[in-house]
């Protein structure tokens, strides 16, 4: 049986272990620890989760390019761990939002398009300039439907970007212009929010994807399981920078034109043409015919017909003295 101590033992204890092993003071702060959120998702996991959805934002960002017909860049300031019910508060209303799962898995998520950007992209694919004002931010049906081609090719691309750790199908379960119809977790519970800045020319707008995390256990196993310091796309392995780059360069549209001839005309001259009537150039028939890329002269080349169809052959290039 333990022998029991009496007070004045106890205080004497005290008394000559704080002379023995005096107790040392911390200058710096306690840090709060929430024991209900441990961080499910480690920093090596949040780094690579990054890194994919870079190569995302690259291939969404070329999509807007082909179709806004506009520079397009898209950033990731910030991917975290935090709860469902924070992100909650931190949603507009109304929103456009588009609620999602992954097939054969229990992981369900929320992708929220700011209503600015939204209704930029309407008024863009819609033929517009993009600095429409409308007086309700609320997503109507119809454009719903013209945003549909953009939201599939946003799960289209996650995929392909999700395709280094496994084959995962996105699929859209529905739109939700209100946060609180769109739980996807309980208010408790925590969420992955990865943050998207889209500049569009000297625009700035936000997209927010969110998984929740409850379910990311699948997801994470596979993350552990793989060396994934270097991320890059299927399509991209085995092949160097330079030749992605080159094969970038090989696909970019330039505007190309012909410049047959000059000549100086009065206005006299100009508002007495008539039909059949022919204007004299200063350069002959066979001279070569100066040929612009990007409105910048580059070559030279002689007109004829190939296959029945009018054609431009290049026959020299201009040197760069020759351009100034």
């Amino acid at each position: 049986m333990a022998e029991v101590l009496s007070q004045q033992e106890i205080d004497l204890l005290l008394k000559s272990g704080g002379d023995t092993f005096p107790v040392e003071s911390h200058e710096s702060e306690p840090i709060l620890f929430d024991f209900r959120l441990p961080n499910r998702i480690s920093k090596n996991q949040l780094r690579t989760i990054r890194n994919i959805h870079e190569n995302f934002a690259e291939s969404f960002s070329s999509f807007l390019v082909t179709k806004l017909q506009n520079i397009v860049n898209i950033n990731i300031p910030t991917v975290d761990q935090i709860y469902y019910s924070e992100y909650v508060l931190s949603v507009p209303n109304p929103a456009c939002l588009y609620t999602f799962e992954i097939k054969n898995t229990d992981i369900k998520g929320i992708l929220e398009l700011s209503t600015d950007f939204a209704l930029t992209l309407v008024d863009r694919l819609l033929g517009g300039n993009g600095i429409g004002t409308k007086q309700t931010k609320m997503i109507t049906p119809i454009e719903q439907k013209v945003l549909h081609v953009v939201i599939e090719r946003i799960f289209a691309d996650l995929r392909k970007a999700w395709q280094i750790i496994d084959d995962f199908e996105f699929i859209i379960d529905r739109f939700e212009p209100d946060i609180d119809f769109a739980q996807i977790t309980s208010q408790n519970e925590s969420v992955l929010l990865l943050s998207f800045e889209i500049l569009i020319g000297e625009q700035s707008y936000m997209m927010n994807l969110s998984f929740a995390t409850f379910a990311f256990d699948t997801i994470l196993a596979k993350l552990s399981s793989q060396k994934l310091s270097t991320i890059r796309p299927v399509r991209y392995q085995g092949v160097t920078a330079q030749e992605i780059l080159t094969s970038h360069l090989y696909k970019a549209l330039l505007p190309v034109s012909v410049e047959f001839g000059r000549t100086v005309i009065s206005v006299k001259e100009l508002m007495n043409l008539e039909k059949g009537d022919v204007i004299m150039l200063e350069q002959k028939i066979g001279d070569d015919h100066i040929i612009k890329v990007q409105n910048k002269p580059m070559f030279l080349g002689k007109s004829g017909n190939v296959n029945n169809h009018k054609a431009v052959k290049v026959t020299k290039r201009i040197s760069t003295d020759q351009t100034k």
